[in-house]
């Protein structure tokens, strides 16, 4: 189990930055993430689609695997 504790989505010109903050993240997570919100960000899935996809807890569910290009790893944090 993963807990995302927030996303945040900034655009500067034209890069947009998606920031996930987690407990841990399973394979492809983040990328997975990322194409949905894509997907969403340009008029293919309905904003509201990510609540079902969430709740169905299926990963056919989301949107396609975003490219690993452009992922960076910013900072691990300890307890």
């Amino acid at each position: 189990v993963r807990t995302i504790y927030s996303i945040k989505i900034d655009k500067d010109d034209d890069v947009i930055a998606i920031r996930v903050s987690g407990s841990g993240f399973l394979y492809n997570m983040v990328r997975i993430i990322a194409g949905t919100l894509i997907e969403v960000g340009a008029g293919r899935m309905e904003p509201e689609e990510m609540a079902v996809i969430l709740a169905e807890k299926k990963r056919k569910a989301a949107g396609p695997t975003a490219p690993a290009k452009g992922l960076v790893l910013v900072e691990i944090l300890y307890d």
